[in-house]
């Protein structure tokens, strides 16, 4: 486990109730300087994805990468990470729909609205967009998921439903499926074509402070 890898579980672990003087000491010996608040762990992939396909160490340069367990935590992992906690710089990314949740969160712990970023519906659909559902169902393809992919379009829910809107519902059909594909789905896209919210919140993130 690294020092980040600690750091990360030490703030889960206080956030959930445990006591924070293992953050407290970790966030104190380490370069630790900025907080990325996600929804959940398909986005942490994601980020790390983008960032490692720009030879970045999100690590190495301070930046804690966290999955908050949903967008109605953004508060009070705000409140422990931000000015009135530990004093790390915050970010974060959250769809459309829980957007009152990061502007209220994000505002109660004195960091500005403007520092986190919102996908139209989520990131997943952001990504597809991106792609395109052709070359999505290349990478499902190539991921050894068509024939799963073939029995859920067959599905009477799915017909008559846009292709997008498909693909979107078939990589949460499954548990796992989504971090998988925040990862491949990022991996493959073309580095002058990245999804606005998420290339904005690498750059916010490593931003110098």
């Amino acid at each position: 486990m690294t020092d980040m890898e600690a750091f990360r579980d030490a703030v889960t672990a206080w956030a959930t109730g445990g006591p924070g003087d293992t953050t407290r000491e970790l966030a104190a010996r380490l370069p630790v300087r900025t907080a990325v608040l996600l929804e959940g762990p398909s986005d942490v992939a994601a980020v790390e994805a983008l960032a490692e396909s720009r030879g970045r160490n999100l690590a190495a340069e301070g930046v804690c990468v966290l999955s908050i367990g949903g967008a109605m935590s953004v508060a009070h992992y705000a409140r422990l990470l931000g000015p009135p906690g530990l004093g790390l710089r915050l970010t974060g990314l959250c769809d459309e729909a829980e957007r009152p949740y990061y502007a209220r969160g994000f505002s109660r712990a004195g960091a500005a609205e403007q520092t986190f970023f919102v996908c139209a519906a989520d990131l997943e659909d952001e990504l597809i967009r991106v792609l395109g559902v052709t070359r999505v169902e290349e990478l499902v393809r190539a991921e050894g998921d068509h024939r799963a992919l073939t029995t859920f379009l067959r599905q009477p829910a799915q017909r008559g439903r846009d292709p997008q809107q498909q693909f979107r519902r078939f990589l949460g059909t499954k548990k796992g499926r989504k971090i998988h594909y925040g990862r491949v789905l990022t991996e493959a896209l073309d580095p002058e074509h990245v999804p606005a919210p998420l290339a904005a919140l690498l750059a916010t993130a490593l931003a110098p402070a």
